[in-house]
């Protein structure tokens, strides 16, 4: 008798570790691609003030290189894209809460983000580079000594500064702005005296609005783009960035560069 009861029990006990290794087999499954793709639509979070990258147009239409891509991206994949402006220094809360599904806005990569945010392949360089007021004097980082320098909270920039701590001690106050279209219009009126920004949006935004400002040729930092995605989600980070190497492949991404930039600086395929 005691050895029937022993059997049933081994029995049991067996069936019980078998049906908790299935739910666990079943709860890593990574099911982030067929979800959006169930559900038909992709929320991609963004700072809608990021020109090229992604802003606002005269019409409060959200438009941009970033914008160009994930709609050419989306429309391949037959899924509809929700643009959805976040506030980028809660970027990775938005991401992590499930509030969007990615963050794809001139995102740079970085250890500190690595760490708590899945990134495709880099797809484009950028630098963070000072600006100042086309008038003005300043042509190197020894000329900011005790002056106030204008950042955007949440931006790669501030890991510019904090990784030039020398250059950092040097000035007088670091401001930070909720944009950079903010601290370039404080810089304008004498506010600051200079923006640490992305290089790539401060041509863009002297090009496009004929301000008097000047890029200094002395940059703080070089980095690169990516698409980001919450750290689980390696089935729809591949997914979408198999179909941004394809359109790299046959021309697509090249010809949406050349319309923002006038020549393809795109890196994803190299």
């Amino acid at each position: 008798m005691k050895r029937n009861i022993t059997l049933v029990f081994f029995a049991v006990l067996i069936m019980v570790l078998a049906f908790s290794g299935c739910k666990k087999d079943d709860a890593d499954v990574d099911n982030s691609w067929k979800q959006v793709k169930a559900k038909g639509e992709f929320v991609l979070g963004l700072d809608d003030s990021f020109p090229p990258m992604g802003f606002r147009d005269e019409n409060g239409e959200i438009v941009g290189f970033d914008i160009d891509l994930a709609k050419e991206v989306c429309s391949r994949l037959k899924i509809k894209l929700v643009l959805q402006p976040i506030n980028w220094s809660a970027k990775e809360q938005e991401l992590n809460t499930k509030n969007i599904d990615c963050i794809w806005n001139g995102l740079t990569i970085t250890p500190e983000r690595e760490e708590v945010i899945l990134f495709t392949k880099p797809y484009m360089k950028n630098r963070q580079v000072l600006v100042v007021r086309a008038d003005s004097d300043y042509a190197a980082l020894a000329d900011f000594t005790g002056k106030k320098l204008g950042i955007q909270a949440g931006s790669s920039a501030n890991d510019a500064l904090d990784n030039a701590a020398e250059f950092k001690a040097s000035l007088g106050e670091v401001v930070a702005f909720d944009d950079n279209m903010t601290a370039l219009m404080d810089l304008e009126q004498g506010g600051i005296d200079v923006v640490l920004m992305d290089e790539i949006v401060a041509r863009f935004y002297i090009q496009q609005r004929s301000k008097n400002y000047k890029v200094l040729d002395e940059a703080l930092a070089g980095e690169e783009y990516g698409i980001g995605f919450r750290k689980e989600d390696w089935e729809l980070m591949e997914k979408f960035e198999e179909t941004l190497i394809a359109m790299a492949e046959d021309g697509t991404m090249a010809a949406i560069s050349q319309r923002w930039f006038g020549e393809d600086i795109t890196i994803i395929d190299e």
